[in-house]
């Protein structure tokens, strides 16, 4: 069901800007599946007008009439300044399409744009279509990419770029900046419209709860709690988590300057314009716990229809939860990626053990944890090759050892702790620098490698003996790719 909410305070009727000459960049077949799009031999819509439409040039197709296209305000918290209004300022929402909301990024300017073009450019258009329909391939719950569409009209950021709509389906784009919009105009109407709309649609089960809203609360809460402890578990840097990126449902959204964990820096930092490091990796679930509280601030009038003066006793013990649920699934997955069954005491501590000789070393993050699959409980110290991967061989022996022996106390089967690892653990991820090869054969209109890409990617967990190459750590020496704000 689209966005229910209507009224010019809440969004504003607007029309995609068109743009010359639209070209298919790129086209997930799985994400068209969800949206019910009949495709032909190559892959690509039967019914050719979906080009113009995905390109925001027209508003309807054989089948589909997109008759109200929104922009729709929200405000927030961004690097933990109250920013005030914002909005959907390059994102426009076309309408319902088979139970998932499609909307054009980069289709033009809206109410909401302030002093921005509106438009995204091909080199991020990549970016988030390629990483949108890998994280939903490796099980993480993420907004979906339907296309890309590319034109040759010239987009200014810091240099000149060629633009490009991205198209994306979801459930619902809410954000916890929607309910920080209407909470700081003290606008108690418009607030409980939006929950109302948001249980009635996502979380049936809080309309039989004493206060549905603090229901609601605790479920958007776990949600994002587990989402970024998924994060976590592959090394995924999402890069701007500001409370207006942060999804209602738990969704991964607004792929910016997100990056994946090569060599493992606990403090990594994968977008340039975060000086401070406010995003880094080792920071995610502390900021995603402080949205939390946005939120919880947000909803503290809500809650108060049903439990009056307890409201903020509520919420904020609510939000202790937070943490508590974020710790278990952070555990219960790494547990999984070491290919232990039970738990038991001493575990994180082995962890963590890990965890610190890898950062010290630098160690490749995804393809240790997808290594350390093929070791036997029999295997002999000299035969792992892994121990190369570190510079204090006498700690990492150590660790070894340690984990030989918890693994025999367990007395689980090599093979079958080998599946479960390799079911957790990936053997492709959308690298950067692969990214980079994507983008820049795209910019000379050779678009092979983006498909070649989203193929290897729909299949992480899986073995590609042709695709080898695309598992590698990058040299040493290969240039890194900054993104930042602007991507």
């Amino acid at each position: 069901m689209a966005f229910t909410l209507s009224g010019d305070d809440v969004c504003q009727t607007t029309l995609p800007t068109p743009i010359p000459d639209p070209y298919w960049v790129a086209f997930s077949p799985s994400a068209a599946k969800l949206a019910n799009i009949p495709l032909d031999v190559n892959s690509l819509p039967v019914d050719q007008s979906w080009l113009q439409v995905l390109g925001g040039n027209e508003l309807s197709t054989t089948n589909h009439q997109f008759s109200n296209p929104i922009a729709t305000v929200y405000s927030g918290h961004q690097f933990g300044v109250w920013a005030g209004q914002l909005g959907d300022g390059r994102a426009i929402l076309l309408g319902e399409i088979d139970g998932q909301e499609l909307q054009l990024k980069g289709a033009g300017k809206t109410r909401f744009s302030r002093m921005g073009d509106g438009r995204a450019v091909l080199r991020s258009s990549i970016r988030e279509f390629l990483c949108s329909e890998a994280m939903h391939s490796l099980g993480i719950p993420t907004t979906r990419a339907l296309s890309v569409v590319g034109s040759d009209l010239p987009v200014r950021r810091e240099a000149v770029e060629t633009a490009a709509v991205c198209a994306r389906l979801a459930p619902s784009f809410i954000r916890i900046g929607h309910f920080e919009h209407f909470a700081s105009l003290q606008n108690i109407e418009r607030l409980k419209e939006l929950a109302d709309s948001l249980i009635e649609q996502h979380y049936p089960n809080c309309l039989q709860a004493k206060n549905p809203y603090l229901v609601l609360f605790k479920a958007i809460s776990e949600r994002n709690a587990k989402l970024v402890a998924q994060w976590q578990s592959i090394g995924f840097c999402h890069g701007v988590l500001n409370s207006d990126n942060i999804s209602a449902l738990g969704l991964t959204i607004d792929y910016g300057p997100f990056g994946f964990l090569d060599r493992f820096q606990i403090d990594h930092i994968c977008n340039h314009s975060d000086q401070g490091g406010r995003y880094a990796y080792h920071r995610q679930p502390q900021i995603m716990h402080w949205n939390m509280a946005c939120l919880a601030s947000a909803m503290i009038p809500l809650v108060e229809i049903h439990s009056g003066d307890d409201s903020q006793n509520l919420l904020r013990a609510a939000l202790e939860d937070f943490p508590v649920i974020y710790a278990q699934a952070w555990q219960d997955l790494f547990r999984k990626k070491l290919g232990l069954f039970t738990s038991q005491e001493g575990d994180i501590a082995l962890l963590e053990r890990l965890l610190q000789s890898m950062h010290d070393s630098k160690v490749d993050f995804t393809n240790f944890f997808r290594g350390l699959g093929s070791l036997r409980a029999t295997t002999s110290l000299s035969q792992i090759s892994l121990r190369d991967d570190f510079i204090n061989r006498e700690e990492i022996d150590k660790w070894f050892n340690d984990y030989i022996e918890r693994l025999k106390n367990e007395s689980s089967d090599d093979r079958q702790r080998q599946e479960m690892m390799n079911q957790i653990n990936p053997k492709y991820i959308l690298r950067n620098h692969l990214a980079q090869v994507a983008i820049e054969k795209a910019q000379k209109k050779d678009f092979t490698e983006i498909s070649k890409l989203l193929n290897i990617l729909s299949r992480p967990y899986e073995e590609q003996s042709e695709n080898e190459s695309y598992a590698l750590t990058p040299p040493i020496n290969f240039p890194s790719v900054e993104v930042s704000c602007s991507s």
